[in-house]
């Protein structure tokens, strides 16, 4: 987005969005926007700072019209979409890029939206109106994280509406911060016994003896589930020393990986030896490594209903989901000293992340001193 210059100092500058002239202003702490739909012309930018003009002549006279009603051009049409219009529209554009389960999330929020606005026109919502729809929302039966993130995408539909020229503000900017998640204490990692433990009665059941590779794997990796659900031979070395991550595999369809960044990691010689002991079973490279009873995609939802969950039932270890097998690697990893940098390059987070979410009880962590 380009930047113009204007022939006299004012608080409204005057930018062009694609080719199209707009005006941005902040007011009171709040930031306004106003999209003529005028290309850019030497001519319509001579109205453009006529428009910036008059809106900074009311600012200090104290007219200013918040509606922008009163600045809005002859040639520009409000939005006629209803809140819902415009939500359904943003489920649209993330469908292409987001994966199933998380559009099922907006597509619950969706439903909330049309209990409590109904056909309200989406330019319509002020501070106050979002204001009731957040102490309403929070009054369903709902924790606080959802809340919060539920809210978050109604701020990035809204600021998607902005640059797509259908909305001049956004009365979500703040709602997010208004909700206080309270801290919660992070899963415990499984221990190095319980990590054998699992492993060996995998190895030794009857039933779930198909999994054994996958659980010591995932164990072993700290791979997200889709990630190691959907891992093909063609994603492996020839010597089975590396494995690609760049892939996954959600409920049938296969995407890039949750952050968008292929990593390659160095196996151990326990994992290589296994993956080069499976390699004979591969039918082609594009073959997936590890499999269902029947040979088909591991369904996750049935291997911790029944594996996972009996298993640990059987061992007398208390239940933690079976994607804790990431949180136990990265805890694990931290505890022995490893660079948080280096942990992160292999499990494919960004160091942040890493530490607020995964690190669990190590040793590593900041101690208080002795006084």
């Amino acid at each position: 987005m380009a930047k113009l210059e204007r022939t006299a100092k004012g608080c409204v500058s005057i930018t062009v969005d694609k080719e199209r002239l707009r005006l941005g202003w902040r007011f009171q702490g709040k930031r306004f926007y106003l999209y003529l739909g005028l290309p850019d012309t030497q001519i319509n930018r001579k109205v453009a700072e006529a428009k910036a003009a008059q809106i900074e002549l009311d600012i200090k006279a104290g007219h200013f019209d918040r509606t922008l009603k009163t600045y809005r051009p002859d040639n520009s049409t409000e939005s006629s979409l209803t809140a819902i219009a415009l939500f359904e529209k943003f489920i649209q554009h993330k469908a292409k890029t987001v994966a199933p389960n998380t559009l099922d999330k907006y597509r619950a929020l969706l439903s909330s939206l049309k209990e409590h606005f109904g056909q309200k026109h989406g330019v319509q919502l002020s501070e106050r109106e979002v204001e009731k729809f957040t102490a309403w929302y929070q009054s369903q039966s709902l924790s606080k994280t959802v809340i919060k993130e539920r809210l978050g995408l109604l701020k990035a539909c809204w600021q998607w509406g902005i640059k797509k020229g259908l909305l001049e503000e956004n009365p979500w900017e703040e709602m997010p911060n208004l909700v206080k998640v309270p801290p919660k204490q992070m899963p415990k990692p499984f221990t190095r016994e319980e990590i054998e433990r699992i492993i060996e009665a995998f190895r030794c059941d009857r039933y779930y003896r198909c999994y054994a590779d996958f659980v010591e794997f995932r164990f072993g990796t700290g791979c997200r589930t889709g990630e190691l659900i959907g891992l093909q031979w063609k994603h492996v070395s020839d010597d089975c020393s590396t494995v690609w991550i760049g892939e996954s595999l959600v409920k049938g369809n296969r995407k890039a990986t949750k952050t968008n960044r292929a990593r390659t990691i160095s196996l151990p010689a326990k994992l290589q030896t296994m993956l080069w002991d499976r390699k004979e079973l591969a039918d082609s490279p594009d073959s997936l490594i590890f499999t269902g009873p029947k040979g088909a995609p591991i369904q996750e939802n049935n291997f911790a209903r029944r594996a996972w969950r009996k298993i640990l039932e059987r061992l007398d270890i208390d239940y933690r989901k079976p994607y804790y097998t990431r949180h136990t690697l990265v805890s694990h990893a931290l505890d022995m000293g490893m660079n948080p940098v280096e942990v992160a390059h292999l499990t494919g987070h960004d160091v942040q992340t890493l530490y607020e979410n995964y690190a669990g009880v190590v040793s590593s962590r900041p101690r208080l001193p002795e006084l």
